[in-house]
């Protein structure tokens, strides 16, 4: 008998609520669970079962979204961290006290299924 694969359990952070409806519509639609946050902060408490956190960052303060990211890459270091962000460049090194916080930036504009790429990536082992 043939193993189901694990549904990805996805996290998004965005103080615009088009785009949490928007993505968290777009996840659905794919068959990925979403429960999506206005703030960083909200989500430090992330479920164990997440697979990716995706963050729009350019609509929270930089030095919350440094802060809270390694917070969370601390907690769960497997986690998959996605940076949706019309700045790459600012986001391309995200560090906190010399340390670096692996994360994926992504530019945007970004296509619903890149991110979802991604996700099912890291989901699958790669």
């Amino acid at each position: 008998m043939a193993l189901r694969p694990t549904t990805p359990q996805v996290v998004v952070i965005s103080d615009n609520p088009e785009t949490l409806d928007g993505l968290q519509a777009y996840f659905a639609g794919v068959g990925i669970h979403t429960r999506s946050f206005r703030s960083l902060q909200l989500a430090r408490a992330i479920p164990p079962a997440t697979t990716a956190l995706v963050v729009f960052p350019d609509e929270l303060p930089l030095a919350d979204v440094v802060e809270d990211l390694a917070a969370v890459r601390e907690q769960q270091p497997w986690l998959l961290l996605l940076l949706i962000t019309a700045h790459p460049q600012r986001f391309a090194a995200l560090s906190r006290d010399g340390h670096p916080v692996q994360a994926i930036v992504l530019p945007k504009p970004v296509f619903g299924w890149t991110i979802v790429d991604a996700i099912r990536h890291h989901a699958e082992g790669g």
